[in-house]
């Protein structure tokens, strides 16, 4: 089965095109082909299926083998990887996900190829209990968590998917698989979390590391980028309104916060290759 290895912002899937059938265990397949050494490798499996409410369908699973219910960066590849294959034409399509249907604006490159995508990623749940977590209240915002012996102040948001931000001094002096691992399983948390180290450098520009359940570190995190973003404006780092460059280690989102959230990054194809499944 030919397969497609993708990234955006250094979040790199192996992609599928399963529009004429797919896998029958993605699940197992995603652990498989996310090792490093012994599969092809990346931060999970993403599939582009058909759809009956949108251009195309995005299910992703990450490397354990568990599916997510979005991913920011992987549905700007998807969408290009639509595109690309001549699934939809135009500058826009709707990709159906677990966590409903996003709407992307594509970016081209000279050539005519997509190269990046802003999508509307709609507006964040704040309430505890809905992200879900054991906070209750409408906003859950710089609370004390106790997680591996150390205390830290969570803002929790849902951007379909969990995500608990802790605004720190230097996000890569920790030791992230401890303190990320301790709050990802968190009994706060029944569907465990993605957790986000976050300084703010300015009012425009964010640094983030991120720890993202179900894969550990990776280099970048859409929905978790759009997070971090909600949660220095509740803290009052960052205005709404206004673009905000989140900087992590596989380079830049960018992120507005308005009445709901829009993300905008690039999309790239990496390499191509043949696996028998």
């Amino acid at each position: 089965m030919k397969f497609y290895k993708m990234q955006g912002a250094g979040n790199d899937y192996v992609y599928f095109d399963c529009m004429k059938g797919g896998p029958a265990d993605p699940g197992a397949l995603a652990v498989r082909l996310s090792d490093r050494h012994f599969g092809i490798g990346g931060d999970g499996v993403i599939l582009l299926c058909p759809s009956k409410t949108a251009d195309c369908k995005m299910r992703m699973f990450n490397a354990d083998g568990s599916e997510g219910k979005m991913c920011g960066n992987g549905v700007r590849c998807v969408g290009k990887l639509a595109h690309d294959l001549g699934y939809v034409k135009g500058d826009f399509c709707t990709v159906e996900t677990l966590s409903g249907i996003k709407r992307l604006e594509f970016s081209f490159s000279a050539d005519g190829k997509v190269c990046a995508a802003r999508v509307d990623m709609g507006a964040p749940e704040l309430r505890g209990e809905k992200i879900p977590s054991a906070f209750g209240g409408e906003k859950v915002v710089s609370v004390p968590l106790t997680a591996g012996g150390e205390e830290n102040k969570v803002t929790l948001v849902s951007m379909g998917n969990p995500h608990c931000v802790i605004f720190v001094g230097d996000p890569y002096s920790l030791d992230l698989p401890k303190i990320g691992s301790a709050i990802e399983n968190h009994s706060a948390f029944p569907e465990r979390v993605n957790v986000e180290f976050v300084r703010p450098v300015n009012k425009n520009l964010l640094e983030m590391r991120v720890w993202e359940r179900g894969s550990g570190e990776t280099y970048a995190c859409g929905t978790g980028a759009c997070a971090a973003v909600v949660a220095a404006a509740l803290n009052g780092f960052c205005p709404r309104g206004e673009e905000v460059a989140v900087r992590l280690k596989g380079g830049e989102l960018r992120i507005t916060y308005g009445e709901t959230v829009s993300l905008y990054g690039g999309a790239e194809l990496v390499f191509t290759g043949e696996i028998e499944l």
